[in-house]
């Protein structure tokens, strides 16, 4: 019996890359690198226009503490550091790096034993960031305030989004390293004991995983059931803990962190073999003439990773529940796990009504909200009032859209008010 959740969907799957080993895509000749791609302040770049930079240098930092740096991810001369645009719909300052073809990394394989605190200065100096698509940095959530206790470490394979199959080809394929990273962490934040959760329709890895794991004490391997969005962190630890973490609230407040296995990867790499993220697994699919996973160094451009076929109408950075719709000319950033190209018969051009009270949007939500109470009230800007409505515990997964019969854009309603809940909140 696979472990699921109250609430959610089942959207058509279409992992039409499921099968596609990861390959690496080529190494682009300029690759552009925002200086933000984390939750937190941005960083300042550390290098200035000509200067000669090392693939995997660090190009930028920040002396703030919920911040990432970044790093070269080729070799090459520094062209520019000028505002690009970036995948929230805005312009960033980025560090625009030439390359010269060399492959030297400047980094060294690291010692196989760290004690914690070392563990989360590698972690913190590597970039690392969940690459779930949250973008917390995991040196901060691995800093645990002094009142929490972390009893149970949850490693999330579910990649529940439609299309989206890096994460899957990572577990087939990297295993070993994953569940290096995972005993990292474990370590790190002195949990009894780990959970890695997959998803019930990746049953090849499920299978290698209790292979792997078979003679380990403190770490389990947990199927949950293939719904959508498994993979909010909230809901999966309800699915395979049956604890509940409160509104406002955050894992540790029920002692519990969920780290991605793409972050677990990285940490490994980190760790054990001293190198900062500077490239990630990414899903290239939809209508595109090149579909697979690919392993992309961070700054590729769009516009290189794809062939699209006659048919494209919109690019997605994500899946396409939760995707941003994007310009063709951003760069892969650190939380992007694919690039999914929309055809034209898959965008509904139609309109929307007013809500005809179904209810079905309150049945599926995962976060059990009124998503037509915030929908009608954000349509008609009152958004203080859906500050009441607990509006910041919405995940945005989308669920509510999907099934709306009247097809309202709910999720755009709910974005919009928590803009504008924020932009004329009194500071405290």
């Amino acid at each position: 019996m696979y472990k699921t959740f109250r609430g959610g969907i089942h959207p058509k799957e279409c992992k039409i890359t499921e099968k596609s080993a990861i390959v690496d895509h080529e190494i682009p000749k300029v690759v552009c690198i925002p200086l933000i791609q984390h939750i937190g302040a941005p960083c300042d770049p550390i290098v200035k226009v000509g200067d000669k930079v090392k693939f995997g240098q660090k190009i930028g930092d920040s002396k703030s503490v919920v911040s990432a740096p970044v790093h070269a991810s080729i070799s090459g001369i520094v062209k520019a550091i000028e505002p690009r645009s970036y995948h929230l719909g805005k312009k960033i300052m980025a560090v625009i790096i030439e390359g010269d073809g060399k492959k030297e990394p400047v980094w060294k394989e690291k010692k196989s034993k760290v004690d914690p605190d070392e563990i989360i200065k590698i972690i913190r100096e590597a970039g690392i960031v969940g690459l779930g698509g949250a973008m917390f940095p995991t040196h901060v959530k691995l800093s645990l305030p002094k009142d929490k206790k972390i009893d149970t470490v949850i490693l999330n394979g579910c990649e529940c989004e439609p299309y989206v199959t890096a994460d899957h080809r990572l577990m087939l394929e990297k295993t070993d390293e994953i569940i290096s990273g995972m005993r990292l962490i474990i370590q790190t934040v002195g949990a009894e004991k780990g959970i890695v959760a997959i998803e019930s329709n990746k049953k090849d890895a499920i299978m290698i995983f209790r292979e792997r794991l078979k003679k380990e004490k403190n770490i389990t391997v947990i199927g949950v059931k293939t719904k959508y969005p498994q993979g909010a962190e909230k809901n999966l630890i309800n699915a395979v803990c049956k604890r509940i973490v409160p509104m406002g609230g955050l894992p540790m407040d029920v002692g519990v962190l969920v780290d991605n296995v793409a972050t677990a990867f990285a940490v490994h790499e980190a760790i054990l073999l001293g190198k900062p993220l500077i490239e990630r697994i990414c899903t290239v699919t939809g209508e595109v003439g090149n579909p697979g996973n690919y392993r992309v160094r961070i700054g590729t451009m769009f516009s290189d990773l794809y062939k699209a076929s006659g048919q494209a109408a919109k690019v997605l950075a994500g899946g396409p529940m939760m995707g941003l719709a994007q310009r063709w000319d951003v760069p892969v950033i650190k939380g992007n796990n694919a690039v999914l190209v929309l055809g034209k018969d898959m965008i509904d051009t139609s309109g929307y009504s007013t809500c005809i009270k179904c209810g079905r949007c309150v049945e599926v939500c995962p976060m059990r909200l009124m998503p037509n109470v915030l929908s009608v009230l954000g349509e008609k800007e009152r958004f203080q009032k859906m500050d009441s409505f607990h509006i910041s515990n919405c995940v945005e997964c989308g669920c509510c859209t999907y099934v709306c019969p009247a097809n309202r854009p709910i999720v755009q309603f709910i974005k919009l008010g928590k803009q504008m809940i924020r932009k004329n909140a009194k500071p405290k």
